[in-house]
């Protein structure tokens, strides 16, 4: 799903890192509010979670690459505005040390993969799980929203890199970036993400929380009674 350089044109990922700077900022704002002694370790370890499962990617014809990400469990975890932060740091370090995602494309990568995912599994899990306490209907909420936020992230990459060939091409009609349009990057996305990546996603976050939610519940801001993940 990282989107590398030369696949997006100025006009798409100029906004992008804007967009993608303001979202940091705001997530750093909310997280002061709730970040405790205790926390700090856990953001560090979601950030090298994070990290280590975008390693294992496969190219994807007519896309970038498919894997899971591990947003969803820390947003479910720790909040969406923790996981906007950790999948960040990650994005960064593989984009400048390991060149896993462009320069240029990296504030579409965060806003794909470190904001859309994680709010987006957040409001899925919380519109499933309603107030039950239902073990089972619990981890089918944590399982959908790994599953549906990843391939909506997906879908926003797809529609970033399929916009191309519209908006920056010569006069002749080439493009000069990404030449894949709509009709080849979202069918390209969309068959690894919803038929393998999203899976993958859904179950490794339903079964990580499983962990977390029989072992230490209390360290779950999702279930709290106080949660204001807003």
């Amino acid at each position: 799903m990282h989107i590398p350089d030369g696949y997006l044109s100025p006009q798409t990922y100029v906004p992008l890192y804007v967009a993608a700077v303001a979202a940091v900022a705001v997530s750093v704002r909310k997280v002061k509010k709730q970040l405790s002694a205790r926390l700090i370790p856990f953001l560090g370890m979601s950030a090298a979670f994070s990290f280590l499962i975008m390693m294992f990617n496969i190219p994807v014809p007519g896309g970038t690459t498919g894997h899971a990400v591990g947003a969803a469990l820390i947003a479910l975890l720790f909040g969406p505005w923790m996981a906007g932060i950790s999948v960040t740091v990650a994005l960064i370090i593989q984009a400048f040390i390991f060149g896993d995602g462009g320069i240029t494309a990296l504030g579409a990568n965060c806003i794909n993969m470190a904001f859309i995912m994680p709010l987006a599994a957040y409001y899925i899990f919380k519109l499933v799980r309603g107030g039950s306490e239902n073990p089972r209907r619990i981890y089918l909420a944590a399982f959908l929203a790994g599953y549906i936020s990843l391939c909506l992230a997906a879908m926003a990459t797809a529609t970033e890199i399929g916009i191309q060939p519209l908006i920056a091409r010569t006069n002749e009609g080439l493009p000069l970036f990404s030449p894949y349009s709509l009709k080849v990057a979202i069918p390209a996305m969309a068959i690894e993400h919803f038929t393998i990546f999203g899976i993958v996603e859904g179950l490794i976050t339903a079964l990580l929380f499983r962990y977390f939610f029989r072992n230490n519940r209390d360290l779950i801001v999702t279930l709290s009674s106080g949660d204001e993940e807003t």
